[in-house]
């Protein structure tokens, strides 16, 4: 793996002229034009732009070597040139008699000109100044239609255009010759990036990281382990929400399978574990980089020049096990993918969303960003990110912040006589560029509730409407410490679990768990007569059958006994103070035998479960209002 600088496309018009047909009838011009075109037969591009030069000082208008001189200098880079002899060719060739086609050409070339220059408003009037006066033949073209193509592109884009400022990221980060692939845990507190100290072969990449304090400033780097970089190159990382999972490129080490390789490590009780090769399920013999995990790391996207895809770097992806190992990688498609380059993806947080780069897509000139929403489990047609993130450079690679606050970047600075630069950036999102669904943040601790000790628990968080899993985190067995990441919609419960204890079980909008920066979980060892709210379980008023709503809670309750088969519970019905005594007493037996039918039909022995009705009898709040009487329409459980 190394810092790629992509070539950018070079709009190469080859005009055939023949003798007959010179704009000047100099001989000795005529002359170094051949030997100019001699020249570039043989790629020598400085030798053949010297020969147009001395033809154009002796015929100044020379209309082939003008064409030819400002062809060689767009190549070379050298755009304010090209300009201005483009500007020296317009004003000489005014004085020949037919000057329509030659002055047309020129100003095609111009378009180019401002193209590679990033002046996209003066490219699109050249173009529209000269599309009526094209030959018919031309507009048939692939050329033609190619450049037609970018100008409606601009002209839609041009009215669209975002206010942004970029940011330089202060000392003492950007302290290194070259820092890129920029990535954040989800409360944007650490960053991780790839540093190197220059681009020679003894310099090899590293991933580093840093924090940031309660005033947004910035700790000094420090490399991540000396168990993940090496002597080879580790580089590209990504991390999930919570920074204790991680994904990264090694390139040329022994245990690789191709040039570049994915590799996996995990943060156990604060402290990095060994690398391990992901293995040759999303490994090839090629090239695979690049990673971006999903924020709870069970998806995991990269890019990968491997055969089966659709053209030079492609998107694939790969789902996370239960067992911890890797699925089979996968395509992600021809909606994303083109004929050329899709590199550098990045899942925002709340999975909805992905953003990559690619030169295939329709963009302003090289590397654009792009984004691409999944609806249905479908990607949706890419859309560029517009002006000004994207311009005629190149942009490879972007990381949103969770709270869609800031995007994170890097950016290639090339000074004259000296060596490449590459530094961290940010600028303010803007939040006319639609993401799908915002998420917010909880931090938190789980501990024993009896000895007060971290738990290294699961933390789920599930949709009670499809029993599907939105995020899933473990928290730290040092400390405790766990972050949760919450959609905007949806209704939701929080799962946390650990073999031994009793799970603890919250209804996250009813509990207020969201954006919470310190949650305390407690955990309760499994013991006779303890016990715990059986939350998410819902029944109809004055009703006993079981909403769809409740089978997430069901199916935990049921893991619960299956992972500790030694418990016997009892399942309570509780009820508020509306009605008889004697009915509500009922009604919570007939909720409890419900809950207790679930667990029967899943195969959990009759003599582990016993169920009873207390009615209003075990208020857990006084009734004094709705929202009280709801909190005591339950079901508990507890261990006998």
């Amino acid at each position: 793996m190394r810092l790629v600088l992509l070539v950018f496309f070079v709009c190469g018009l080859t005009f055939q002229v023949s003798a007959q047909n010179y704009a000047v009838t100099d001989s000795r011009a005529i002359k170094w034009y051949k030997e100019g075109e001699e020249l570039l037969g043989i790629k020598k591009h400085s030798e053949a732009l010297e020969k147009f030069r001395l033809a154009l000082a002796k015929a100044p208008n020379f209309f082939e070597a003008y064409q030819k001189a400002i062809q060689i200098l767009v190549s070379q880079g050298k755009y304010k040139e090209a300009e201005q002899l483009g500007m020296q060719g317009k004003a000489n060739l005014q004085s020949l008699r037919d000057t329509t086609s030659n002055m047309r050409d020129i100003s095609w070339l111009f378009c180019t000109i401002y193209l590679k220059q990033g002046r996209f408003k003066e490219a699109y009037l050249e173009f529209i100044s000269l599309e009526g006066s094209l030959d018919p033949d031309f507009k048939k073209t692939t050329y033609y239609l190619e450049m037609k193509a970018r100008m409606k592109f601009l002209g839609e884009q041009l009215p669209l255009k975002k206010e942004v400022e970029k940011e330089k990221l202060s000392f003492p980060l950007n302290g290194y010759a070259l820092q890129y692939f920029p990535v954040l845990t989800a409360d944007g507190m650490q960053l991780f990036f790839t540093k190197r100290d220059g681009t020679s072969s003894i310099n090899n990449e590293d991933i580093f990281y840093a924090y940031a304090d309660s005033t947004g400033a910035w700790s000094n780097p420090q490399e991540i382990s000396k168990k993940i970089n090496s002597n080879y190159n580790e580089g590209t990382c990504s991390v999930t929400a919570d920074g204790n999972f991680l994904i990264f490129t090694s390139c040329d080490a022994p245990s690789s399978l191709g040039s570049c390789d994915l590799y996996s490590a995990q943060k156990i009780n604060g402290e990095w574990q060994a690398p391990i090769n992901i293995g040759p399920k999303v490994n090839s013999s090629s090239w695979d980089s690049q990673p971006s995990l999903s924020a709870d790391g069970r998806i995991l996207f990269f890019s990968s020049d491997r055969r089966g895809g659709f053209g030079g770097n492609d998107i694939w992806y790969s789902l996370r096990k239960k067992d911890g190992s890797w699925s089979e990688a996968k395509n992600a498609g021809p909606v994303l993918n083109t004929a050329k380059d899709e590199i550098s993806p990045f899942l925002f947080f709340n999975n909805e969303t992905l953003f990559f780069a690619s030169d295939g897509h329709m963009g302003f000139g090289g590397m654009d960003i792009f984004l691409s929403r999944v609806e249905v489990g479908e990607f949706q047609v890419p859309e560029n990110l517009g002006l000004p993130i994207n311009d005629q450079l190149d942009q490879v690679a972007l990381f949103i912040t969770a709270q869609k606050e800031y995007a994170y970047y890097s950016e290639l600075s090339t000074f004259q006589g000296a060596n490449d630069r590459a530094f961290l950036y940010r600028f303010n999102f803007p939040q006319q560029i639609e993401v799908g669904q915002s998420v917010t943040v909880t931090q938190g601790q789980v501990r024993n509730s009896s000895t007060g000790q971290p738990i290294q628990a699961t933390l789920s968080l599930v949709s009670l409407s499809n029993d599907s899993t939105y995020y899933q985190f473990e928290s730290d067995g040092k400390n405790g410490e766990f972050i949760m990441l919450y959609p905007e919609q949806g209704i939701s419960g929080l799962y946390v679990e650990k073999k031994g204890f009793l799970p603890k079980i919250y209804n996250v909008d009813r509990d207020s768990i969201k954006n919470v920066s310190d949650l305390q979980v407690e955990l309760v060892p499994i013991a006779a007569g303890e016990e715990f709210v059986f939350e998410n379980v819902f029944f109809d008023f004055d009703k006993y059958d079981l909403k769809a709503e409740s089978y997430s809670s069901l199916r935990r309750l049921l893991a619960f006994l299956q992972t500790n088969p030694e418990v016997h519970i009892i399942i309570t019905g509780h009820t508020d103070n509306v009605g008889a005594a004697a009915y509500n007493q009922r009604l919570s037996l007939l909720r409890a035998m419900e809950v207790q039918s679930f667990l029967l039909k899943e195969g959990i022995a009759p003599k582990r479960i016993e169920v009873e009705g207390k009615g209003d009898q075990q208020p857990m709040v006084p009734n004094t209002n709705a929202q009280q009487q709801a909190l005591n329409r339950r079901i508990t459980i507890q261990v006998r």
